[in-house]
């Protein structure tokens, strides 16, 4: 297949690649979400073919494995491109990810600490809950008090 290589640095001639449609059976992801992290800069096209369709590398497969563990996580989009900048650079993104996990063990721990403490009001409500309140005008769940 030829290929037309545009904005990617690469020499012109002959280049494997997938079209998206290929790329999202292959990876199980929506055509939308892929074409959304090549508009984020997420996931590169390697070019397009001659009918103009975006052309992708094998390895989009292992990258989009990447950023979906890393989604898994809960890392954000921002973070993730963060990593695969570093990456994409020549360097191993290892250490900036291990920042990350830990920013996000800390989002958790904020997380559960406001679910104690829902939970702490909720089991205060029901302490004190009437199944069938006297009927007050303007409430509409007396138990409440709003």
């Amino acid at each position: 297949m030829e290929v037309v290589v545009k904005k990617t640095g690469l020499q012109a001639g002959k280049q494997a690649g997938m079209k998206i449609g290929v790329l999202a059976a292959r990876s199980g992801l929506p055509v939308k979400t892929l074409r959304y992290y090549e508009e984020l800069g997420l996931l590169p096209a390697i070019g397009r073919s001659q009918g103009g369709y975006r052309l992708f590398a094998e390895d989009s497969l292992r990258r989009l494995e990447f950023i979906r563990r890393l989604k898994t996580l809960g890392l954000s989009l921002e973070e993730i491109q963060g990593s695969l900048a570093v990456h994409d650079a020549g360097d191993l993104p290892c250490g900036d990810i291990a920042i990350q996990l830990g920013r996000q063990i800390e989002r958790i721990d904020g997380q559960i600490k406001e679910l104690r403490q829902l939970r702490q009001e909720l089991q205060g409500l029901l302490a004190g809950w009437q199944s069938h309140p006297a009927r007050e005008a303007e409430l509409i769940c007396p138990n409440l008090q709003v």
